[in-house]
């Protein structure tokens, strides 16, 4: 009986399970945790308490790897909410704020984190019927260079070993992958980090009555100032709740005490998410993490590769959560890894090398965005910035800035961050002209609501009046 084994019960690995099912006998994921049995917070995921957005790239991969049933509707169905990046999203970006237009597209899901992977590990285990989770520490692998052939489970003095034909680390964050390679005798992996010390701050409102279809809000942080990054995100979440979440990189981190929480979201360039929440009923703490750094591990680049293994999700690359692409990267990769296994049987040789090289053609889109603009703040740790990343990052800004009023640039920008393509789609001729002919709109200087937003906005803003945004109609 042939037998694959993912470590951790993430969405990375749930995913990574779906992909195996069709091909394998059995698949038993590995987590160290005992999972809840609904929608519940668990510890092994520091980032889970906070914002996170599910792009279209990555939804669409997840519908793809579980077939029979649409998690887009069980999340809906639970929830979660449904948001169009060009109609139902007002942002205000480094280059000013990003137009609203009449039609729908470009939709991502927000919900917690905790809705999201409960929601997908049950679909992928009612989906399947060859998935199995255990709760088991994952201590070292077991085989050689050439091959890897289970894993050891338990404790490093009572180990029990568990046989596989295929092995999938997506243990995030913390996996211990370099150290089990160096058991196995593969070294010689180049590791980077970048750091801008973000921290992330988060509290959970109740959404006020009439504001249940109030956009997604959000200011984003500007790299281009020379100072520290500071940004505020509103995401609607299950429960008819906001979840608000702060980040400052280094020098400018968001304070964990209420009112601290509060003048931070005041003191932005504009005071839109301040007001909001200052007339919202707060239903928790405020919650503070630091887990926030980008970390690549070239293993596509490995002298030696063991067939057999397969390294995906967060143990592979984190992201700053930042830029909400560390699941659909988790999701495109476990995709990539179901494509290849049409073409090959799981214990081919050479097949696990290929999923890693495609896996590391999904980890450099989205790492390109998240280092390109980290490696600008202020005593940010590792990160240097190129000719050509100056040179591409001229472009994107322009880019950008032609985005915030013509729907050609905004498109293939929401196209790249979304995940639903690669950065070329940036150099296509219509987007280039875009970009060279900038925004077909004029800027606006106040956020684009609707009079009926703007009224609620002015409802809810209990601040002094500072910095309230005007009356009039955009």
């Amino acid at each position: 009986m042939s037998r694959a084994v993912v470590i951790g019960a993430g969405l990375g690995g749930v995913m990574a399970a779906a992909a195996l099912s069709p091909v394998v006998d059995e698949v038993i994921v590995l987590d160290r945790d005992e999972l809840p049995d609904g929608p519940e917070h668990r510890k092994g995921l520091p980032q889970g308490r906070h914002a996170h957005l599910l792009m279209p790239g990555g939804l669409a991969a997840m519908e793809e790897l579980v077939p029979k049933i649409s998690i887009r509707e069980r999340l809906l169905a639970a929830g979660a909410r449904e948001i169009s990046l060009s109609s139902g999203m007002v942002a205000l970006s480094p280059e000013g704020w990003f137009h609203r237009w009449r039609h729908s597209s470009h939709h991502m899901i927000t919900a917690s984190r905790a809705l999201l992977d409960w929601a997908v590990r049950t679909a992928v285990v009612d989906n399947t019927g060859n998935v199995s989770i255990r709760t088991a520490q994952v201590v070292d692998l077991i085989g050689s260079a050439q091959r890897v052939h289970g894993v050891r489970i338990g404790t490093p003095t009572e180990p029990e070993e568990l046989d596989a034909d295929i092995v999938v680390d997506a243990g995030g964050r913390g996996s211990r992958i370099l150290t089990w390679l160096t058991t196995l005798g593969i070294t010689g992996i180049d590791e980077i980090r970048v750091d801008t010390g973000l921290v992330n701050a988060t509290r959970i409102y109740r959404t006020p009555p009439g504001a249940e279809d109030f956009p997604l809000t959000m200011v984003q942080a500007n790299p281009y100032l020379s100072r520290p990054g500071r940004s505020a995100l509103i995401v609607p979440i299950e429960g008819n709740r906001w979840m608000v979440s702060l980040g400052g990189t280094r020098g400018g981190e968001p304070p964990a005490d209420p009112d601290g929480f509060l003048r931070y979201t005041l003191d932005l360039p504009h005071p839109i998410v301040g007001q909001l929440i200052s007339g919202a009923e707060p239903l928790t703490d405020v919650v503070v993490s630091h887990s926030t750094s980008n970390s690549r591990r070239y293993l596509e680049k490995a002298r030696d590769w063991p067939d057999g293994l397969i390294v995906l999700g967060d143990a592979l690359a984190t992201l700053n959560p930042a830029y909400g692409q560390g699941m659909s990267v988790a999701a495109l990769g476990a995709q990539a890894l179901s494509r290849q296994l049409k073409h090959a049987d799981p214990a081919a040789p050479g097949l696990t090398r290929r999923v890693q090289r495609a896996a590391a053609t999904i980890v450099e889109t989205a790492w390109s965005i998240a280092v390109s603009q980290d490696s600008m703040y202020p005593e940010v740790r590792g990160g240097k910035r190129t000719a050509v990343d100056r040179v591409a990052g001229r472009y994107t800004r322009r880019l950008t800035k032609a985005a915030t009023g013509s729907y050609v640039a905004a498109s293939a920008l929401w196209d790249v961050t979304g995940l639903e393509a690669g950065p070329t789609r940036l150099l296509r001729p219509g987007t280039i002209l875009a970009a060279l002919g900038g925004p077909s709109l004029p800027p606006l200087s106040e956020p684009p609501l609707t009079p009926g937003e703007r009224a609620l906005l002015n409802t809810l803003d209990a601040t002094s009046g500072e910095g309230a945004p005007s009356s009039a109609p955009v």
